[in-house]
């Protein structure tokens, strides 16, 4: 019975403390600060580089005809639900990859892309728009995304959520005003996906494990921006060295405006109501348990002794990359081109961006203007105000706060927002709107003075 004890222990340690050292620890490799995944997608960017455009090619052009095929419900759509899930969506998405599958083949293809005039099509296909889509941003995203799927369960799936979850129980509800419980859905966020969070978010509150008020603080405060995310962030704006002191910032930020949002509206104005009364647990630790630690470390074993090998981490590591692969790329070559060509062709941004340049020229961040065309645009996806920080900031301090802020504003609504917005989270566009502006403000006031520090200026 002891060994049994020792083996589980053992499931629960080598794979967290490798999927840790995989995605969380910084080393210095030809003479950068990096992490072991992105090296390892670098080498592989490497050796396929000339492949990975037709890659990106076919994953677009798949996601946009089964998404098409799926709106309408086939009775199959049962029988294979990785599949049903990563191509089940909502018009509006499906939409959405289908005009992506129409950017990427045109800019693919080449067409009008030499033409000197400024025609759609070649505003589309340029090199500055949807050829830098696809060329400087697809190509790292899915090889990213293909390794993210495959070794993000070492982190999910091995009891480190229900570890570190149990830890945060006693801190969860004094300093964030939610149950201890949702320490799972952040720390699913945070390390896994945003979307995940909101799921289980969204699963507790229909459940009556969370109230209006708790749902509505879990799902847009910390279902944050994952690991895997950040780093393709960083990478675009080219300051992988400075991922280390990146992702703390990242994380200080989320923590202050954890602290900050759930006590002012409109947060602060939701109800404490359930959707079904009498399922909300007591935040004391169960009958037999004599320490959060404790607690933590059974809920991990027990997690392990659930795992069905090498089927389930396979079956979880399809699903991971499946969703990022088909559901994400062709947002990014839609929306990030729309963005590129709107950045680089109107003054939208530029118009939109003008009250934050008071608060920029404050703390004195370099490229001012440049820099506050990307802070509205990230309402709209996480990814583009990198892409457009890449294109039009020279300065690498500012494109570090670029990159800083982008994750940190969190609400986008290629995602996140969205999935918020189609749940029955209480939480509705307007109020998604000021929440952004909220976490922008405060992301503003923190991550220009930490940068200017980080960065010696």
């Amino acid at each position: 019975m002891e060994q049994k004890k020792e083996g589980s222990l053992a499931g629960f340690l080598v794979p967290s403390v490798i999927g840790i050292i995989l995605f969380m620890i910084p080393i210095q490799y030809d003479d950068k600060w990096t992490i072991v995944v992105k090296i390892v997608a670098d080498l592989i960017s490497n050796a396929i580089g000339d492949f990975l455009p037709l890659l990106c090619l076919i994953i677009v052009t798949v996601s946009a005809v089964l998404g098409v095929i799926f709106l309408g419900r086939p009775n199959f759509i049962a029988t294979y639900p990785i599949v049903a899930n990563t191509f089940s969506t909502t018009a509006i998405w499906v939409a959405i990859r289908i005009v992506g599958a129409i950017f990427l083949w045109l800019t693919y293809l080449g067409i009008d892309a030499g033409d000197e005039d400024e025609g759609i099509i070649h505003m589309i296909t340029s090199p500055d728009n949807g050829g830098f889509v696809l060329n400087d941003l697809l190509t790292v995203l899915v090889v990213i995304f293909f390794l993210a799927g495959l070794l993000l369960p070492l982190l999910l799936d091995f009891g480190l959520l229900e570890f570190i979850g149990a830890l945060l129980t006693k801190i969860m509800r004094p300093l964030f005003t939610i149950p201890g419980r949702a320490a799972v859905d952040c720390i699913t966020s945070w390390i896994g996906d945003g979307t995940l969070g909101v799921m289980l978010t969204a699963n507790q509150y229909e459940g009556g494990y969370y109230s209006k008020r708790e749902a509505a603080i879990i799902s847009t405060t910390f279902s944050a921006v994952s690991i895997t995310f950040s780093i393709v962030v960083l990478a675009q704006v080219g300051l992988m060295e400075y991922f280390g002191a990146y992702y703390l910032l990242i994380c200080a930020i989320g923590i202050v405006c954890a602290l900050i949002l759930p006590r002012i509206p409109p947060l602060s104005l939701k109800k404490d109501e359930f959707l079904v009364e009498g399922k909300a647990m007591g935040e004391t630790l169960p009958e037999g348990y004599t320490s959060s630690f404790q607690y933590g470390l059974a809920l991990a074993k027990q997690r392990v002794a659930e795992f069905r090998g090498v089927e389930q981490f396979l079956e979880s590591s399809f699903k991971n990359a499946a969703g990022m692969w088909f559901g994400v790329l062709p947002v990014v070559m839609c929306i990030g081109t729309l963005a590129l060509v709107l950045a680089n062709h109107t003054t939208i941004f530029e118009t939109l961006g003008m009250p934050f340049m008071p608060l920029l020229n404050l703390l004195d961040v370099p490229q001012a203007a440049e820099v506050s065309k990307t802070m509205i645009v990230g309402f709209t996806d996480m990814f583009t105000p990198s892409i457009i920080a890449a294109k039009t900031i020279t300065v690498p301090m500012s494109k570090f706060i670029v990159a800083v802020i982008s994750v940190t504003q969190l609400i986008y609504l290629s995602e996140v927002g969205g999935l918020i917005l189609g749940s029955k989270i209480p939480v509705n566009l307007p109020e998604l709107f000021i929440l952004f502006l909220e976490r922008t403000i405060i992301s503003i006031l923190i991550a220009a003075p930490a940068a200017r520090i980080i960065f010696g200026g």
